[in-house]
C-alpha cells in the first residue's frame, strides 16, 4: 500500500468529526479549498473514497470509519506528547499557567498568593481571570479552577469544595433586620439572580414577589456592592469568606441554597499533565487552603444573637402560615 501523506491526517480528523469541509478550515485555520485538496490527496493515495457527499455533508463510509478509529487515537497520543513535551520544558522554569473566573482570583485567591509564594517560592503562577471557558490545551494553559459538573472532555477534574449560595449583608444591614423572619429580607434591595432569590426565599416557604435592584455577570462585583451596603446578595459562602471572617459582610440567614445550585468548583488538568510535579504542588495547595477556609466558614457561620433571632422568627412565621392554612 502507498505510504499515507501524514500531513493530511489532521484535516481528515477534523471532516470526519465536523461532517463539513467549512467547518473543519475554520478549526484548522485553513481555507476551504486547502481542506478539500488535503482530503482527495489522501483518498488518491490509498486508493478509495473516505467519505459519502450528501449536498453541503460528508460522511464517513465504512473505509472512513475504520480509518478514523486509528486515526483518531494516533493523533491524541501525538497531541498529549507535544503538550507533555512543553509542560516539561515549561517546568525547567518551574511556571504554572492558571484560569479561573475573576470572582475567585479577586475574592479568594489573591488574598492567598503571599502563602502560595512563603510554601513554593521556586513556582511562579500566571493568571489568568476571564468569564469564558478556555481551551487549556489550545491557549497553552497547565490548569483552571472552574465551576460546574467536573464533565469537561479531555481533562481530568477533581472536586475541590462545595459552596452553596447564602444571603449576606453589611453589619448595618444585619442590624436592620436583627430578629426579623426570612420574609422581610425581601422588602430590601436584593443582588443578584431574581431566579435564585426565589428559590431560596422557598426553601423557607415564603411565596414573595422578588426584584433584584441590580445584577451582575460577575459575583466579586455583587459581593462588593453588598458590603456597601447597597444590598443584600445572595452569594457564594466560599468567596465571601474572607469579607465574613473580617466583619466586612455578615450572613443574614442559616438558609442556604446548595445541590444543584451551588456548583462545586474543580481543579480541571489535562489528562497527560496529571501527576506533572509543580501541578501537583499547586493542588496540594488549593486543597490546604481551602480546608482552612470551610474551617473558619464553619466556626463562624452566624454571629450568635442574629442566628438566634432569626432562627425564632422563621419559626414564628412557620407557625402563623401553618394556622392560616388551618
Amino acid at each position: 500500500m502507498a505510504r499515507i501523506p501524514l500531513g493530511t491526517l489532521p484535516a481528515f480528523r477534523a471532516v470526519a468529526r465536523t461532517q463539513n469541509l467549512r467547518a473543519a478550515a475554520d478549526e484548522l485555520h485553513l481555507t476551504h479549498s486547502a481542506i478539500s485538496q488535503q482530503i482527495r490527496l489522501l483518498e488518491q493515495q490509498l486508493g478509495f473514497a473516505l467519505f459519502d457527499r450528501r449536498g453541503r455533508r460528508v460522511v464517513l463510509n465504512a473505509a472512513g470509519s475504520a480509518l478514523q478509529r486509528s486515526v483518531e487515537a494516533a493523533l491524541t497520543r501525538v497531541d498529549e506528547g507535544v503538550r507533555a513535551a512543553a509542560a516539561a520544558a515549561a517546568g525547567a522554569a518551574q511556571r504554572v499557567r492558571l484560569t479561573m473566573v475573576p470572582s475567585f482570583a479577586q475574592r479568594w485567591l489573591l488574598p492567598r498568593m503571599a502563602r502560595w509564594r512563603e510554601r513554593h517560592p521556586d513556582i511562579a503562577l500566571e493568571l489568568h481571570a476571564s468569564q469564558q471557558i478556555v481551551d487549556l490545551t489550545r491557549e497553552g494553559f497547565h490548569a483552571a479552577v472552574r465551576q460546574g459538573l467536573g464533565q469537561w472532555r479531555g481533562l481530568h477534574a477533581e472536586r475541590l469544595i462545595d459552596s452553596p449560595l447564602i444571603a449576606l449583608g453589611s453589619p448595618a444591614a444585619a442590624r436592620r433586620l436583627a430578629g426579623q423572619a426570612t420574609v422581610s429580607l425581601a422588602a430590601e434591595p436584593l443582588l443578584g439572580d431574581g431566579d435564585l432569590w426565589q428559590r431560596w426565599f422557598a426553601l423557607d416557604d415564603c411565596r414573595c414577589h422578588v426584584q433584584p435592584v441590580a445584577s451582575f455577570n460577575d459575583a466579586g462585583l455583587m459581593l462588593q456592592a453588598a458590603e456597601q451596603d447597597i444590598g443584600i446578595a445572595l452569594g457564594r459562602e466560599l468567596l465571601a469568606a474572607d469579607a465574613l471572617r473580617e466583619g466586612r459582610l455578615v450572613r443574614l440567614s442559616p438558609l442556604a441554597l446548595g445541590e444543584e445550585l451551588a456548583q462545586s468548583y474543580w481543579l480541571a488538568v489535562p489528562t497527560e499533565l496529571v501527576g506533572w510535579p509543580p501541578l501537583e504542588a499547586l493542588r496540594e495547595w488549593l486543597l490546604d487552603e481551602l480546608a482552612d477556609a470551610a474551617a473558619a466558614l464553619t466556626s463562624s457561620a452566624l454571629p450568635a444573637p442574629i442566628a438566634a433571632a432569626a432562627a425564632n422568627a422563621a419559626k414564628t412565621a412557620r407557625r402563623g402560615r401553618a394556622a392560616a392554612r388551618r
